[in-house]
């Protein structure tokens, strides 16, 4: 029975370092879509490498609505500190889980950022609470407080840099 057990919890590890590498294609994903445009979400003429903001068409769909906190994302729209922010997040976050690096900053920079698009969507229109980045940021901390498989945790917390700043863990 014990090394059944043993075995189960050695597969739940296994399938969060999936679910962690395959997150942290998503949010690669999006920062390289909005970023040359790739066709997907945003298309080439709108790139950010064209001069197209890569918050913009989300945050004046969201502001042009009657959402609970549309007044105040509808003064986001057109800012350039919005769109490197954004564009640093999504890069640093799916760079820290592909590699499994920076997990607990990952997890709560990303959570920050998935529940500030939750907030923009309110009210939502296919369930009252719940969308996809409420389930994303759950899932980022039980990546972050998950065994590291396949990544360069190890290494990362060996650095210097990182002994001295717990936070970077």
């Amino acid at each position: 029975m014990l090394k059944k057990g043993k075995k189960q919890i050695n597969s739940v590890w296994n399938i969060l370092a999936v679910t962690r590498l395959l997150l942290g294609f998503v949010f690669l994903w999006a920062f390289f879509d909005k970023w040359l445009g790739l066709g997907y979400a945003t298309t080439t003429e709108n790139a950010w490498i064209q001069g197209g903001s890569p918050t913009e068409g989300f945050l004046t769909g969201v502001s042009s609505g009657e959402g609970m906190f549309s007044s105040f994302f509808s003064g986001l729209v057109g800012q350039v500190w919005v769109d490197w922010v954004f564009m640093l997040g999504l890069l640093g976050i799916g760079v820290a889980l592909l590699l499994g690096i920076a997990l607990k900053l990952a997890a709560v920079s990303g959570a920050a950022m998935l529940v500030l698009m939750w907030m923009a969507l309110l009210p939502l229109s296919n369930n009252p609470l719940v969308d996809d980045h409420i389930v994303y940021a759950v899932v980022l901390f039980a990546i972050a407080m998950a065994e590291p498989r396949w990544s360069l945790t190890k290494w990362w917390h060996s650095q210097n840099i990182v002994k001295k700043n717990k936070w970077l863990q």
